[in-house]
């Protein structure tokens, strides 16, 4: 049974990408510093049902202990990292950019290292559509991503060259995936959609930085663990690919299908746009779908259907 180490193992990616992991008979190691970032009790919930498995298992500490990850890597033969670690949040890094150089760039080069030194067989990396900042669309692998727009961004895109150098220097076949605004069940309290959920729920007013124009290629959760199974199984040296829906939704658009949803009016307030947010993405997936076989199943109106069923079922 091929082992796999999953970082972040217990957010909201992690612990869904877990126990799909778990259905498809992978042994599956978590790693989560279960932070203050948000509440550490909603990490400990996401992981109660892979607690139950016998092939599943979680250790709470942290990228940047390096003893720690010596003796996770001496302890297991891992045969596969999905490195998920990080802290996420393009407003929160314009605000706290060195926390991003010491996490998203410095934790992943330790993970990186460890990855090397125990000859792990597949290294993916998680990264995000905001290195492709200001770039042309629909944003494609074959651009050049050097117009980040915030500290977020840039440790993103950091995080990919040092993946590159590592894969150039020690051959570690490596897949970087960019991750284009994953929503769903689980998804962290402080992100547009959870948020958006429950302040209409709560009849209260949302604020909406521009005009309501903008607009995100929102991806379901599913979708993207499944882009995620592909890579692993996919054989290769070094690979970038976008996991995103392909289709954008503008904010006054998705608010309208939150609204629907619960049953509820939604009452806008209209902020001005903030720095470092783009203000349009779009993902080219043809590559994804070539190689991967990625095909994104879950549009946006049965997606938040699914999302506030979740909300109003255990939120």
């Amino acid at each position: 049974m091929s082992s796999v180490l999953v970082t972040g193992g217990a957010g909201f990616i992690g612990s869904n990408l877990c126990e799909r992991l778990l259905a498809c008979e992978y042994e599956v190691i978590s790693l989560d510093n279960f932070n203050t970032v948000y509440s550490p009790s909603i990490k400990r919930q996401n992981i109660i049902k892979a607690e139950s498995n016998p092939h599943y298992l979680s250790i709470e500490g942290d990228i940047l202990d390096t003893g720690l990850l010596t003796e996770l890597f001496n302890s297991f033969a891992i045969d596969t990292v999905v490195h998920l670690a990080a802290l996420a949040g393009v407003r929160r890094s314009i605000s706290n950019p060195l926390e991003y150089v010491d996490v998203d760039i410095k934790g992943t080069v330790n993970v990186l290292e460890l990855s090397v030194r125990n000859k792990v067989k597949k290294f993916i990396f998680a990264s995000s559509s905001s290195v492709y900042g200001k770039g042309p669309r629909p944003f494609s692998e074959q651009h050049t991503a050097d117009l980040q727009l915030s500290p977020y961004a840039a440790s993103k895109a950091s995080g990919e060259s040092f993946c590159k150098t590592y894969n150039a220097l020690y051959g570690i076949p490596i897949i970087c995936l960019r991750f284009f605004t994953v929503y769903g069940p689980r998804q962290r309290p402080e992100m547009a959609i959870h948020k958006f959920t429950r302040l209409i729920n709560d009849s209260r007013h949302i604020e909406i930085f521009g005009d309501g124009l903008s607009s995100r290629d929102y991806t379901y959760i599913d979708d993207i663990t499944d882009g995620i199974i592909s890579a692993i199984n996919f054989d290769c040296n070094f690979e970038i690919f976008n996991l995103g829906s392909s289709n954008p939704v503008s904010l006054n658009r998705l608010t309208d299908i939150i609204g629907k949803s619960l049953g509820k009016p939604v009452y806008r307030r209209y902020m001005p746009y903030n720095p470092g947010d783009a203000r349009h993405t779009l993902a080219d997936i043809l590559k994804a779908g070539t190689l991967l076989g990625y095909n994104p199943k879950t549009g946006i109106c049965e997606g938040i259907m699914k999302f506030a069923e979740w909300y109003l079922r255990y939120v």
